[in-house]
């Protein structure tokens, strides 16, 4: 499974349309979270680039920390979950 390029006018577009058509009652297809909750969980990506000042960066060794196991995890092709 190839990864899809965010920053493509086709997927951002999908996206979107996908983001338009949730409502306070569309239920989860996947786990637990409602829709209140799955907007928040997105968000936080962002909030890491455009609110700097309310996330401290790391020091070096949780970079190191963050380098070594946490990064070969989250930086794959492979799906975090399975539904």
């Amino acid at each position: 499974m190839t990864i899809r390029n965010i920053f493509t006018k086709v997927v951002t577009d999908e996206v979107i349309a996908r983001i338009n058509k949730l409502s306070r009652d569309s239920q989860p297809q996947w786990r637990k979270m409602n829709v209140a909750q799955m907007m928040a969980h997105c968000s936080v990506a962002y909030e890491l680039v455009y609110e700097a000042e309310r996330f401290p960066k790391p020091g070096i060794f949780m970079r190191l920390i963050i380098k070594l196991l946490a990064k070969p995890q989250v930086v794959t092709e492979k799906p975090f979950f399975t539904p």
